[in-house]
């Protein structure tokens, strides 16, 4: 887990190759080169190894995967952005309009993804399948996150930014009750007290913001 969580050239690389596809697929409303790009999936690893360390109450590998994750983000919406700075983005053509909103179906989504993501990596299952459905929920809307505000459309752009957030969260809650329930435990007694603290935490956090975003989802008015 340690080794796909590491920042080097491969993992920014598949940032920007991912990022460059899933915006032609946007712009084009073409939904099989944005799978195409899911299948690159740079940010599985990263959002299942911070699952992972929520559920064992790894410190260690949480900061690296929490590390992983943002800098993987903050390079995905950068490059975004520079798309959205040289081409014009139609915020209204139908791929990139379904990632400024929020519906149910978004977070169901969203935890069904994390929790696939959890199964494979305790049952061995495919990741490159896998990561499609966790990169579903989170790449193409960090990308439009970008791209739209990169063209200066920040009321969209700020609504693909919510979907995002709450997909991301939702993605490591499933994660994380996915490991629980299939007895992903450390190996002493000590340090199972000590993971069990530190997932209680961590589920109270995440729990949190995703109630946070969704009131704040509420109250914004449409």
């Amino acid at each position: 887990m340690n080794a796909g969580i590491q920042i080097n050239r491969t993992f920014v690389s598949l940032i920007i190759l991912s990022s460059i596809v899933a915006a032609v697929g946007l712009m084009r409303n073409d939904i099989a080169i944005i799978i195409g790009a899911m299948v690159i999936a740079p940010l599985l690893t990263p959002n299942m190894a911070l699952s992972l360390a929520t559920t064992l109450g790894d410190i260690e590998l949480g900061k690296n995967a929490l590390k992983t994750n943002l800098i993987g983000i903050f390079l995905a919406i950068l490059f975004s952005v520079c798309i959205g700075v040289i081409f014009t983005i139609d915020a209204s053509v139908p791929a990139i309009a379904s990632r400024t909103s929020i519906s149910v179906s978004d977070i169901i989504v969203a935890f069904a993804a994390g929790s696939a993501g959890a199964l494979a990596f305790t049952t061995g299952f495919p990741g490159a399948l896998i990561g499609v459905m966790v990169a579903v929920a989170l790449m193409p809307p960090l990308v439009a996150v970008g791209m739209l505000a990169g063209s200066g459309q920040f009321i969209p752009a700020m609504g693909a930014l919510m979907l995002f957030a709450v997909n991301l969260i939702c993605v490591n809650l499933a994660g994380v009750v996915t490991f629980i329930i299939q007895g992903i435990r450390p190996r002493t007694w000590w340090e199972a007290e000590r993971a069990k603290k530190a997932t209680i935490k961590a589920a109270i956090i995440w729990g949190a913001l995703l109630f946070a975003l969704i009131i704040i989802l509420y109250l914004t008015p449409k």
